[in-house]
């Protein structure tokens, strides 16, 4: 894991409206992405709404929606599983293309918190619960609202 050089990205996010995009899969794993980012959401100032989908494929279009109608940027969250067939790289290629593109596109930020792993230990030691190594909720919500507050600098 790399959690050895993550960065500290904590901002002061007051007046920034964000939307958490949830897939419903792994719902241990995916409560703990939650909250995650619900605490360095809070922690930040920013205003948030919790928007859940049926699983990780369906994010993206979920993620553009939500941008095109007013929130300044999403923290996407969810779970792929690696399986016996290739599903799992389809479905991992599709969201990650799908949300660079939202990305690109809308020109604000999507925090990425789609956990592509082979098999359930490695997404419960990323999941930001009490025995985590890692949680990539508060990573993916750390991320986009830094970048969050530097486009709006940049376009100040």
């Amino acid at each position: 894991m790399a959690k050895h050089g993550a960065p500290q990205l904590q901002v002061d996010a007051t007046g920034l409206n964000v939307a958490i995009i949830a897939g419903s899969w792994h719902t241990t794993v995916m409560n703990g992405l939650i909250d995650g980012a619900k605490t360095t959401l809070d922690a930040s100032g920013a205003t948030y709404q919790l928007i859940t989908v049926a699983g990780s494929f369906e994010i993206p279009l979920a993620a553009q929606s939500a941008l095109a109608n007013g929130y300044d940027a999403v923290v996407c969250l969810g779970v792929i599983i690696r399986g016996d067939t290739p599903h799992f790289d389809f479905v991992a290629d599709a969201v990650t293309s799908g949300l660079t593109r939202v990305q690109l596109d809308a020109g604000k930020p999507v925090g990425f918190g789609i956990l592509t792993v082979d098999n359930d230990a490695q997404a419960l030691a990323r999941a930001g619960l009490a025995d985590s190594e890692e949680s990539k909720g508060q990573e993916a919500a750390e991320a986009a609202l830094q970048l969050a507050v530097t486009v709006r600098q940049l376009t100040e």
